[in-house]
């Protein structure tokens, strides 16, 4: 009966300390208690009453009319073909924000040709530059193969989409976008690579997946210090993509 009664004394003795060690250890890490009500408030927003709405924090970058957030390269005001709540690409140049952008959450809407023409790289398409470096791919990859890594949805040269969620050419298609900026150190080396998380038309296809670098052509990815906002760029890439609906958020960096 002692021996058992001294076991029940050390394994709550043992139990105390590792309680108050874990308190300690949540303490160090975290200024409050478990449902503090002292804790800060999250910020009240609304979130737009229909799906793909701009929530009332976002800044809206493109609403169907007013393309005054955008600039050709040369920093003159696009020549777009802006019409029936869209702008479309017309082989006057690629675009960008007129505002620096770096970690964000990106809505963006666009649509491929009605009459699908050509083939592979050469059928719909652009692309979405974050940070005028960091691509995701826009291609019309309904029914037209090409190589994985350059298809709708996929970080392109790096990684291919999960899987096609791409609707048929003409129809309107949604990419709502997570993209946290690389970081790096006071000798220009990567600290943070670039991380992306990516839904197409409401599916999750790129999941938190960190890029390998500045998107290129034809050879393998690699980053190169920059700053830590630049434009969000729409590529001009000879089809004429229709985009609508484009709003961001910027997002904390992480820690």
């Amino acid at each position: 009966m002692k021996r058992f009664i001294t076991k029940i004394i050390v394994i709550g003795v043992i139990t105390l300390m590792g309680c108050s060690i874990n308190q300690k250890v949540k303490k160090d890490t975290f200024p409050w208690n478990v449902h503090d009500m002292n804790r800060t408030q999250p910020k009240i927003i609304n979130a737009g009453s229909e799906p793909g709405d701009p929530p009332s924090d976002a800044i809206v970058l493109f609403d169907g009319k007013d393309a005054s957030a955008w600039c050709d390269s040369k920093g003159n005001a696009i020549r777009w073909k802006v019409e029936n709540g869209y702008m479309e690409i017309n082989k006057t140049g690629s675009i960008r924000t007129k505002e620096p952008y770096g970690s964000c959450q990106l809505h963006i809407e666009w649509a491929a040709p009605a009459a699908a023409k050509g083939k592979g790289q050469h059928r719909g398409n652009s692309g979405v530059f974050f940070m005028s470096k960091y691509e995701v791919q826009v291609l019309d990859s309904f029914d037209n193969k090409t190589y994985p890594d350059g298809q709708a949805a996929s970080l392109y040269g790096q990684y291919p989409p999960a899987v096609n969620a791409c609707r048929k050419p003409g129809e309107w298609q949604c990419y709502d976008i997570i993209f946290h900026r690389p970081t790096f150190n006071e000798k220009g080396e990567v600290e943070k690579k670039a991380l992306v998380t990516l839904f197409h038309n409401g599916v999750l296809v790129q999941d938190h997946v960190e890029m390998l670098g500045v998107t290129t052509h034809g050879r393998w990815a690699r980053y190169g210090a920059h700053p830590d906002q630049l434009p969000l760029m729409l590529q001009e890439h000879g089809s004429p993509i229709r985009y609508r609906n484009i709003w961001i958020r910027p997002l904390a960096d992480r820690k």
